[in-house]
């Protein structure tokens, strides 16, 4: 439609559009949004009234507008977005003798996993601490306590309390282990001091572990402690565990909580038993979920293991390892053939699907090749990155992971990297 109006310009006359249908026809895909969006707060599906041929259309599309509270979010993703918002301390313990394999899967599959959590490191200083240099990717590191061990005298409750049967170096093995849980919760509870704070998760694991997959964020439960099945020789497996902060303040205050143990009438207790009896003291129940992760170990074990042996998985298993032993090998024969005390070890183990190790002797030649081409491109790096190590390069590395760290207690970079270079050092074990 057009004016009775021209332009008078030039001798040519061109005809003026009125003004109306043009703002109209300018308005109308807003306006077609807003009375779509209208109907779909309303609960009325907006196509219902179309002619035949839009109610074909088979989505929003052709307006540019996508509805996501259509979209079901998973229960996983909803979980996992809940933790991102959530204050969480993963507290790393143990020497890192195998360090160079297990530390790509902890940054992988629980430090990146989780990139809001605070890491939490403390070691014994040994020739193998120059490894921790692969922590240099972590997100977040709050806390390192890389110190030089020395004995722990034992307590009469502590005599009484603990068994040497089991441990390779008796109570003092015990005494040890305990001491490296504890020191990490104290370094947690330096770090919220200083913030005035607490966190809401704390997580617990250990630097010879090897993470197949991600830390699932069902793990997080509130008023229970999380830990994997089996390997629990008359306990509780305490090789990993996630908890809030008053469940875990219990699972770990593994040398404080011994008085009561003792007070209580406990005596002859291993790791495990231990770990069980403190969380019932605490009033802390356990919970079991599997979890994919296993004890990377140089150890000799008896093969075919016995009812109460310790049988050593391959780490190609698919399966959920539990924290079970493990090393790179070509497994012998599979779980169903063994025949293992479920109360002792774990009856996961006879139900298949977990492929065996012999290992009674060393690990075997060309280890290197199953590990890479098991674990991928990025572990396979961070295995060559360690053994390639040099003197000034690591001390560099140690020297950014420090700068980075708010609590640090440890010996220098030149001392850390030169026990483990020198010609007496680590590497040399290392399959170089």
């Amino acid at each position: 439609m057009t004016s009775d109006r021209f332009s008078a310009g030039g001798g040519r006359r061109f005809p003026i559009l009125s003004p109306l249908p043009i703002l109209l026809l300018s308005l109308s895909p807003f306006l077609a949004i807003i009375t779509i969006l209208s109907f779909h707060r309303s609960g009325v599906n907006p196509l219902i009234s179309l002619p035949g041929h839009f109610k074909s259309l088979p989505s929003l599309s052709f307006l540019g507008l996508r509805l996501q509270s259509d979209l079901p979010i998973p229960p996983e993703t909803k979980r996992r977005r809940r933790m991102g918002r959530s204050s969480i301390a993963i507290c790393l313990v143990g020497g890192a003798r195998r360090f160079e394999i297990t530390g790509p899967s902890i940054v992988k599959n629980l430090l990146l996993e989780y990139p809001n959590a605070d890491l939490f490191l403390h070691s014994p200083l040994d020739k193998d601490a120059f490894k921790f240099l692969l922590l240099k990717s972590a997100p977040r590191i709050a806390g390192v306590r890389i110190f030089d061990p020395s004995l722990i005298p034992a307590t009469e409750s502590q005599i009484r309390v603990l068994s040497p049967r089991g441990s390779p170096n008796g109570i003092q093995g015990l005494l040890q282990y305990f001491n490296l849980v504890e020191g990490c919760l104290s370094l947690i509870s330096a770090y919220e001091s200083r913030h005035n704070f607490t966190y809401d998760w704390i997580v617990r694991t250990r630097v010879d572990g090897y993470w197949a997959g991600p830390l699932d964020p069902f793990a997080f439960r509130r008023a229970v402690y999380v830990v994997p099945p089996g390997s629990r020789f008359g306990g509780l497996n305490d090789r990993f565990g996630v908890g809030d902060r008053a469940s875990s303040a219990a699972a770990l205050s593994r040398l404080s909580l011994i008085p009561r143990l003792d007070a209580a009438g406990y005596k002859n207790l291993n790791s495990e038993s231990a770990f069980k009896a403190q969380l019932t003291i605490s009033k802390v129940r356990a919970q079991e979920m599997p979890q994919p992760f296993c004890v990377v170990s140089d150890r000799r074990y008896g093969f075919p293991p016995g009812r109460r042996g310790v049988p050593v998985a391959s780490m190609e298993t698919s399966a959920p390892l539990n924290g079970a032993k493990c090393r790179p090998c070509a497994p012998t024969f599979g779980s169903e053939c063994l025949k293992l005390d479920g109360g002792w070890s774990s009856p996961e183990w006879t139900e298949g699907g977990i492929e065996i190790c012999n290992a009674t002797g060393a690990w075997e030649e060309g280890w290197e090749s199953v590990f890479d081409g098991m674990a991928g491109d990025v572990a396979a790096i961070g295995r060559r990155q360690v053994m390639a190590a040099e003197q000034i390069g690591c001390e560099e590395d140690f020297e950014r992971l420090r700068r980075r760290t708010e609590i640090w207690d440890a010996p220098p970079a030149t001392e850390v990297c030169r026990l483990g270079l020198s010609e007496s050092g680590s590497t040399s074990k290392l399959g170089l």
